[in-house]
């Protein structure tokens, strides 16, 4: 039987930027704005996300996990054409997201991404909450979490609270007893050296990850290709992290690239391979990495 394959993209940043109203640019706005005409829109470009969403098709993986940072400022503006171009990408049963700190950028609109992709966020039991959701797809449990925040200017951190960490803590007990393989998806990256970026209960999620265990973990926010690894009950797990689905390779940030995992069970366990796939100077996408995680 050939391996379950799960693509990840992450941090599209919807572009073009809708022309914001004077009385949306107000406090943490405003600095974004500037920030994305001034240099943001340079590269973030709708075409490299094209280009990207394009192969990712091409290899017809069974499931897409798409990590937040669907749009730029949380205008009310930005949120159906995002919802039409994951549409794009494919249908709620195919496509799994999540928010990141963008689409909650202020408490106006902090709302509007729960709303707007409600049935690429839900889980698969009816009455379930948003945040943590399951979803079970072929042999994975995708365990979604959202750590997306309002947050002061300049700031960029996440916060999952405790509400969510209590909820997340039984749904890790009970799939811990099963024959899945549990990949974790959150925005921010479990460890960081930006106090400004940071998920500020990461310690709380790192202790329910060793005591209860995934196999896998995705995030984005970072705009970098990155690998951690945590402690687990049986071992080290993978966190992987991918650049922005959209954006050409500037200063320390490399080009647009999305990762595929080949996940399979054998008599030894479970093992899963990273392939990494990524915008090269004439926009095509090739592959740079593969590896095994486990």
């Amino acid at each position: 039987m050939a391996p379950f394959t799960l693509a990840h993209l992450s941090d599209p940043h919807l572009p073009p930027l809708p022309r914001p109203r004077l009385i949306e640019l107000a406090g943490k706005r405003a600095l974004g704005y500037v920030n994305w005409t001034r240099n943001r829109h340079k590269y973030q470009r709708r075409e490299v996300l094209d280009v990207l969403v394009a192969d990712i098709r091409a290899q017809a993986p069974d499931h897409i996990a798409v990590t937040g940072d669907f749009v730029n400022l949380a205008l009310e503006a930005e949120f159906a054409p995002a919802l039409a171009w994951l549409e794009g990408v494919g249908p709620p049963d195919c496509v799994t997201a999540i928010p990141g700190n963008h689409d909650a950028y202020v408490s106006a609109t902090s709302h509007r991404f729960g709303e707007t992709f409600l049935h690429y966020i839900a889980g698969d039991a009816p009455a379930e909450a948003a945040f943590p959701a399951v979803r079970r797809r072929g042999p994975a449990a995708l365990i979604s979490l959202s750590t997306a925040v309002p947050t002061l200017p300049l700031m960029a951190t996440g916060t999952l609270g405790r509400d969510q960490l209590a909820a997340l803590e039984q749904v890790l007990a009970q799939l811990a007893s099963e024959d899945v393989f549990r990949v974790l998806l959150v925005h921010h990256p479990l460890r960081s050296n930006s106090r400004h970026k940071r998920l500020t209960d990461s310690a709380d999620l790192l202790t329910l990850i060793r005591r209860h265990g995934v196999e896998l973990i995705l995030h984005g926010h970072d705009h970098v290709h990155s690998t951690m690894w945590f402690d687990g009950p049986n071992g080290n797990v993978p966190a992987i992290g991918v650049p922005s689905a959209s954006a050409l390779a500037h200063g320390r940030y490399p080009a647009a690239a999305y990762n595929l995992f080949a996940i399979e069970k054998d008599n030894a366990g479970w093992r899963c391979e990273q392939t990494v796939r990524s915008l090269d100077h004439g926009l095509q996408i090739r592959e740079i990495k593969h590896t095994r995680l486990i």
